[in-house]
């Protein structure tokens, strides 16, 4: 199997490379070679199998054509420009999320091939009037240029996959929590950094009030439930390849009250409580009221705990862990 992860040099997508190389395989089938593809040269990986690292523009066609060849088996889409960005400069997000969604699908289209094209969505699909509870068959209303642009890009992978040009699959992705690294342009970037700068030993600022609701995932969950939503049969997933993954709610004190309880009080003592309204404007119009009962049939998981999140980021991302 060929395997292509677009957006290969991200948390996720170096985090999927990582988990493929340990298994050697999906749904059976050997892994013969993985591609990780960029807008900057991703990093490498160990495996047992052929590993290639290449730049990728998804917002220029020809590129898209170099990267994606005639035995391309399977496309991991985890490229885009995130939350807050994409709703400061318009024209970026729309040029990756949207028309950088159809570069990918029409290459495939033109090959033949039927690849199998995974695409991460978002939560942020949701919104406006669509009454609680959210979930696979809820109307996208989405209340940001992103989420706007996502719900376009799960669109297109139903009627791509309804026309026999591509096995496709969307999921959309709770906030991923605790994800390491530095922070970045999304909205919700502080739901991982008022948790990882602490661990870290350093400050962190909280932008909103502690009773703030929402729905999370750790990235050590999300890349298994990649990988199984790639091995899932598409006569299972049904006419609506768009999907919930699963998550759970938590309010950001019982974030804070999980890693006091799996690192002791010091940590907390080192966010800093300071509103912002900008990022309060983007993230309250945000739903949280979500069940993934499709994805939960197929045998997709949450995590157990907060408590989780918070170990997995100790044992697999803080500096210094084995």
């Amino acid at each position: 199997m060929n395997i292509l992860i677009i957006g290969g040099g991200g948390v996720i997508g170096q985090k999927l490379a990582l988990a493929l190389a340990r298994t050697g395989q999906v749904d059976g089938k050997p892994i013969t070679k993985l591609t990780l593809a960029d807008v900057v040269m991703p990093g490498g990986i160990d495996a047992p199998f052929e590993v290639q690292t290449q730049t990728c523009d998804i917002a220029d066609p020809a590129s898209v054509a170099k990267t994606i060849t005639a035995d391309t088996d399977l496309i991991f889409l985890l490229a885009a420009i995130v939350s807050a960005h994409a709703e400061e400069d318009f024209d970026a997000g729309m040029k990756i999320n949207l028309f950088g969604t159809y570069n990918v699908l029409e290459r495939c289209r033109a090959l033949g091939t039927t690849p199998m094209v995974l695409l991460t969505s978002s939560i942020a699909v949701y919104g406006g009037e669509a009454k609680d509870p959210l979930g696979d068959h809820t109307y996208p209303n989405p209340q940001t240029s992103y989420g706007m642009q996502k719900a376009v890009g799960e669109l297109l992978i139903n009627d791509y996959t309804r026309k026999g040009y591509i096995d496709g699959r969307a999921f959309r992705l709770p906030t991923i929590s605790v994800r390491p690294g530095r922070p970045n342009r999304a909205a919700s970037s502080f739901m991982s950094s008022i948790l990882r700068e602490p661990l870290n030993g350093q400050e962190a600022i909280c932008p909103v009030a502690g009773d703030f609701l929402h729905y999370y995932l750790s990235p050590r969950l999300c890349v298994e439930n990649l990988i199984k939503g790639a091995e899932l049969n598409g006569s299972d997933i049904g006419m609506n390849r768009v999907m919930q993954m699963p998550g759970k709610v938590w309010s950001i004190n019982q974030l804070i009250t999980a890693m006091t309880t799996v690192a002791g009080p010091g940590p907390a003592k080192l966010i800093r409580w300071d509103p912002q309204p900008e990022i309060e404007r983007i993230v309250t119009g945000w739903r949280w009221d979500i069940h993934a009962e499709k994805a939960k049939r197929l045998g997709l998981k949450a995590d157990r705990s907060f408590e989780d999140n918070i170990r997995y980021y100790l044992e697999d991302d803080r500096p210094g862990a084995s």
